[in-house]
């Protein structure tokens, strides 16, 4: 039977001890979709929402995400991120978020590009939820 990375002997989750990994290029990408009304959208895209501008508010706190993303998941290792990209687009039925990170590590990536389309995802939504 396979043992799992994250588990010890017991059951116990455990960081992995990535001391012997070798540095090596990581890069991941991520995506979400916030489904949103046409009168939301069209709010969105003339930038009349009370908070602000929802799109670059969204993009920065995808970038400030995917850079605290091991302070949120328990097991993440920091990593040294070399790049955070996160682009939204506006479509007929919601925003789409993207977000794609580079670093030079020895684990990681996946979690940091995730975190970022969660954390501007969701800012769209902290943005728009009174419309």
């Amino acid at each position: 039977m396979a043992t799992l990375s994250h588990v010890d002997r017991d059951g116990k989750a455990r960081m992995v001890d990535i001391g012997a990994k070798a540095v090596t290029r990581r890069e991941a990408a991520a995506s979400a979709l916030i489904k949103l009304g046409a009168e939301t959208l069209r709010l969105v895209r003339l930038n009349r929402i009370a908070k602000g501008d929802v799109l670059n508010t969204a993009r920065l706190a995808g970038i400030q995400a995917a850079k605290r993303a091991h302070e949120l998941i328990p097991l993440a290792h920091p990593i040294p991120l070399e790049n955070v990209a996160v682009d939204l687009d506006i479509l007929k039925t919601g925003v789409r978020v993207r977000c794609r990170v580079s670093a030079e590590a020895k684990t990681g990536a996946e979690m940091e590009a995730l975190t970022g389309a969660a954390g501007a995802a969701l800012t769209v939504y902290d943005m728009v939820k009174a419309v």
